[in-house]
């Protein structure tokens, strides 16, 4: 049982707002994965989202801690695509003014899923390499304008929309689920999760799952505290972030078993093999928990094995 810094009420109460916005998506069996490991494997789909992530949860839900005057100034985001996306979504759905901040090397395909999806309401500023810059930039902005800052990651009601995910897994398995492989960037998803987990499913193992390149969430672990990597490698750009959020390290070293890091070789492998043998056309940071199978094959063997299949899918 985790110290309440969220509580399963609000996780609870985020699902009822989310209800009819984003997509129940379906936890399903993959024959070949759990063929190929000896262990009953499956996948929560959040590449079905109408936004293409799990993001859409967290901004979304959101909205619900904003004041007429914040909504009426208009809000501003940083991201390197995914919560950008959900971002707009909303914006374009509550009829707000949002700012969307990106970093300049974001795939132009992504730039334009986020004003397809915004529409008129919403304006993209590209600004630094990474996403840690376009953040600098953003909270700039906002001081300088009093615009309302609606974090990727590091927000209570952003870590309660993306616990939704896994209250969805758990009101759909019927069983124990022995380990839930979570991939982790700012470390949301994995919060908001793994504090549903340890209320309702505390004997399932969570283990946290980064790109080799950017493991800021490891490092923080090993420190003791939030740290800043000088330098990070941006492949798996929906999981390269040199900062982790404060309160989604906090949660994390309650519930997370352990910390892995994939190479980004091995993720590119997966992403072929996802796409020639089921046809998902996954990104890299969609691909991380997958990949992680190599490294926990022995462990899974013979067990109950859940994957978030958290990123967005490109087309």
């Amino acid at each position: 049982m985790t110290a309440e810094l969220i509580t399963i009420e609000n996780i609870i109460r985020a699902g009822y707002r989310l209800n009819g916005i984003v997509v129940e998506t379906p936890l399903q069996h993959n024959a070949n994965l759990s063929e190929r490991y000896g262990a009953n494997i499956f996948l929560k789909r959040e590449d079905l989202q109408v936004v293409r992530s799990y993001k859409i949860r967290g901004a979304y839900n959101c909205r619900f801690n904003l004041n007429a005057e914040q909504v009426a100034r208009g809000v501003v985001c940083a991201s390197a695509g995914n919560h950008a996306q959900g971002f707009a979504y909303s914006c374009n759905l509550l009829n707000i003014r949002g700012r969307v901040y990106m970093p300049a090397t974001t795939p132009n395909q992504k730039i334009k899923q986020v004003e397809r999806l915004g529409k008129q309401q919403i304006e993209v500023v590209l600004r630094g390499d990474t996403y840690d810059q376009a953040y600098s930039e953003a909270v700039s902005y906002c001081q300088k304008e009093q615009k309302t800052f609606i974090h990727p990651f590091d927000d209570e009601r952003v870590v309660e929309g993306q616990g939704t995910v896994g209250m969805e897994i758990l009101n759909n398995f019927k069983g124990d689920i022995d380990y839930l492989f979570v991939p982790i960037g700012g470390g949301g998803l994995s919060a908001g999760v793994g504090t549903y987990f340890a209320h309702f499913s505390p004997k399932t193992q969570l283990i946290g799952v980064e790109p080799q390149g950017a493991p800021a969430m490891l490092r923080a672990f090993e420190q003791g505290k939030v740290v800043t990597l000088p330098d990070i490698d941006k492949f798996v750009d929906g999981a390269a972030v040199q900062t982790v959020g404060k309160l989604n390290y906090e949660i994390c070293r309650q519930v997370m078993r352990e910390i892995i890091l994939i190479p980004e070789g091995k993720i590119c492998t997966f992403i072929l093999q996802l796409y020639n043998e089921e046809a998902i056309v996954v990104e890299q940071a969609g691909a991380l928990s997958i990949a992680a199978l190599d490294l926990y094959a022995e462990q899974i063997r013979g067990k109950t094995w859940s994957v978030s299949l958290a990123a967005a899918i490109t087309i």
